[in-house]
C-alpha cells in the first residue's frame, strides 16, 4: 500500500483560502494506482533533464529529487517566467507490503514512471492441508 502524507497540507489550504491562490504550485503532480501485483507511480517532470533526477529509498521512504533549469540564455531579457525552476523533491511513504528492493524507474515524455512490485510475502497464496485420505487446498 502507498501512503501519502504532507505535514504542510493544512497550512497550504488555509493560505489558499485567505489569499485565494495556491500557496505554491504543484511542481511534481503525481498519479498512483495498482495494476495486479504492482503499484505504479507517475510524476510529471516536464523539461527536466533525466540526469538531474535522483531516487533514494531509505527504510520505506522513497525520495524523488529533480532539477529544472531555465532555458533562457544568460543575460536574456525574461518577459514572462511562469514555469517553476530549481530543485524539487517529493517523498512517498511506502507500505511494508511493497518490495523496495525491486523498484523500476523509467522517464519519457516528461513523465517519471515508477513500478513497485508487491512483496512476495504479501501476496495471497494457497496452503495445502493434509490429513485423512484426501488432500485439500484452501486460500490463505
Amino acid at each position: 500500500m502507498l501512503m501519502r502524507t504532507d505535514p504542510f497540507r493544512e497550512l497550504d489550504r488555509l493560505t489558499q483560502q485567505l489569499l485565494g491562490t495556491p500557496a505554491h504550485p504543484a511542481a511534481m503532480p503525481m498519479d498512483a494506482y495498482r495494476e495486479g501485483d504492482t503499484f505504479v507511480v507517475e510524476l510529471d517532470l516536464p523539461g527536466v533533464d533525466p540526469e538531474s533526477i535522483d531516487l533514494d529509498v531509505e527504510r520505506n521512504v522513497l525520495t524523488v529529487k529533480a532539477e529544472r533549469r531555465s532555458s533562457a540564455a544568460e543575460g536574456a531579457e525574461v518577459v514572462v517566467a511562469e514555469r517553476p525552476t530549481g530543485t524539487f523533491s517529493r517523498q512517498l511513504f511506502l507500505g511494508d507490503t511493497l518490495d523496495t528492493e525491486r523498484i523500476d524507474a523509467s522517464y519519457g515524455a516528461g513523465v517519471l514512471r515508477l513500478t513497485i512490485p508487491v512483496a512476495e510475502q504479501a501476496k495471497p497464496r494457497k496452503i495445502a492441508i493434509s490429513g485423512g485420505d484426501t488432500r485439500k487446498e484452501i486460500s490463505g
